[in-house]
């Protein structure tokens, strides 16, 4: 957070202490705060049906125990279904635990998967009968490979260089615009996008595979409780975390 959101986070969370009439703003009180300033206020107005509780719950679940599967990626703090914001129906929360200022191509990668864990997910439970949820996972995921190649010279086939156009200092650009390529390059482009996503999904999918006891009964778990935290599910610990102790 800069300095400006961290006051933000402090504000909101005296006033959610004020609400409750407490006499002091307590950890619980910034957690909640955090919760709302990154996936909006709590939407309980908004009911879903039984199955899509269920989609919901294993969507979630997806994207959480791919991030608890693999290395440098921000542990999990949270996973609910509560409806929050504009559009979200549930949501993952991973709280980074040091600041980062370079990321390697294996990490932007494990991203990548991460985000896909929902959709492979959902795919796992209704056998290839993905719903419309993963939309913004998708646009995320391709905005991350989409850098890698055209930004990071992260492609072997189109070698050391950039594809994309100078960022430009003013608000309200663009900042991911490809620069003037040719027909032929900008479909390697396309299709190293393409596969940098189909790859992440496939190894999201395998991990959810090898991990389906814990993806059931954490679903079922977050449909009895709507939350779930890495005390309540130890299933939900990273990779990291787990290595480190053992």
């Amino acid at each position: 957070f800069t300095g400006a959101d961290l006051a933000n986070l402090a504000n909101e969370a005296a006033l959610l202490a004020t609400r409750r009439k407490a006499d002091e703003v307590t950890l619980a009180d910034f957690t909640a705060a955090i919760e709302r300033i990154v996936a909006g206020l709590e939407k309980k107005s908004r009911v879903l049906g039984k199955e899509e509780r269920r989609r919901v719950a294993y969507h979630e679940l997806g994207h959480a125990l791919v991030a608890a599967s693999l290395p440098g990626v921000d542990p999990v703090l949270k996973v609910s279904i509560v409806p929050r914001g504009v559009g979200a129906l549930g949501y993952t929360i991973q709280r980074p635990t040091e600041d980062r200022f370079l990321l390697a191509e294996s990490e932007l990668r494990n991203r990548i998967a991460v985000l896909m864990g929902g959709r492979a997910a959902e795919a796992l439970l209704f056998t290839g009968d993905v719903s419309t949820g993963a939309a913004d996972d998708l646009q995320r995921a391709t905005e991350i490979a989409t850098e890698m190649i055209t930004r990071y010279g992260m492609s072997d086939t189109l070698g050391q260089r950039t594809y994309a156009a100078a960022r430009t200092p003013f608000l309200g650009q663009p900042t991911a615009e490809r620069s003037e390529v040719g027909e032929t390059t900008a479909r390697e482009i396309d299709v190293g996008v393409r596969n940098i996503v189909d790859e992440a999904f496939a190894r999201a999918t395998e991990i959810l595979n090898k991990r389906r006891p814990d993806l059931d009964e954490g679903a079922k778990l977050l449909l009895e409780r709507e939350t779930l935290t890495v005390d309540a599910f130890p299933a939900l610990r990273s990779a990291t975390s787990a290595l480190a102790a053992s």
